[in-house]
């Protein structure tokens, strides 16, 4: 018998790979290990500014860690959307994401095919790699930074409670996993319990900051200075007192540097 792999089957399966950094300061060492897994030696690099509001500055001091690095292979790709952008991105070796507000990425690139692009760059085996805004914006169902209930912005949202956490779509490179940054130097616990909680389905990641998760297949790898939480609700249901959430089953682990993380799909 011949098995035949169908097309819906292989784009389940990305050739590429993705760097997450949880954001903070970036170690030459952090991003040694980025260049050398998207092997930029061998092609070329595209930096995004586009989640800062001061582009130019995050774009300089980017570039001056490759250049520290040896790397003059990596250009910028500033403003919206440009058609001759598409096989500059389609055939790079890596793309970078900065850091800033994930939600003016997606709101300058609205209406764009910038997605798509950076998906099939992906799927044809770039390394996509973000820091702080650009770890958010690697899941499909993107945490936005916004609370519902609490308008005025905190570093870490104060409570568990349902429809508190505001969802965006991300670049969907993720679609199991949602992303939270900065997560254990700011304490960002709250939220992603609350995503845990509302979406089962959902494998929850928070990488702290100088440390990144390398994604390839179904495998995370942590690199860098700290850990990455993976928190997940297991058997069980949610339960509910007013707006406040409840949970008898949730899982937490903490991975350290060098420790691998599953990341395959579950249903429950």
């Amino acid at each position: 018998m011949v098995l035949v792999l169908s097309t819906t089957c292989d784009a389940q399966h990305p050739k590429g790979s993705l760097f997450i950094i949880g954001g903070g300061k970036r170690p030459l060492s952090l991003m040694k290990e980025m260049t050398d897994k998207a092997k930029l030696e061998k092609g070329y690099g595209l930096i995004l500014p586009q989640s800062s509001g001061e582009p130019d500055s995050s774009a300089y001091y980017v570039l001056k860690q490759f250049d520290a690095l040896g790397f003059r292979n990596v250009g910028v790709l500033q403003g919206a959307y440009q058609e001759e952008w598409a096989d500059s991105l389609k055939n790079a070796s890596l793309i970078y994401m900065t850091g800033g507000d994930q939600n003016r990425f997606m709101a300058t690139f609205q209406g764009s095919p910038m997605k798509q692009v950076i998906q099939t760059a992906y799927q044809n085996g770039a390394m996509i790699a973000g820091t702080s805004a650009g770890a958010a914006l690697m899941s499909e169902q993107m945490i936005s930074g916004d609370e519902r209930h609490y308008p005025d912005y905190r570093d870490t949202n104060r409570h568990i409670e349902e429809e508190n956490v505001i969802y965006k779509p991300g670049l969907g490179l993720l679609q199991h996993v949602v992303v939270d940054q900065h997560f254990i130097k700011r304490s960002r616990y709250n939220r992603l319990i609350a995503t845990a909680i509302e979406y089962p389905s959902k494998i929850c990641v928070g990488i702290d900051e100088s440390t990144a998760l390398y994604v390839k297949g179904e495998k995370g790898l942590v690199v860098g200075e700290s850990q990455v939480v993976w928190i997940r609700a297991l058997s069980g249901k949610k339960s509910r007192h007013e707006k406040k959430l409840g949970h008898q089953n949730l899982g937490l682990k903490i991975y350290l540097p060098g420790e691998e993380i599953d990341l395959r799909e579950v249903h429950n």
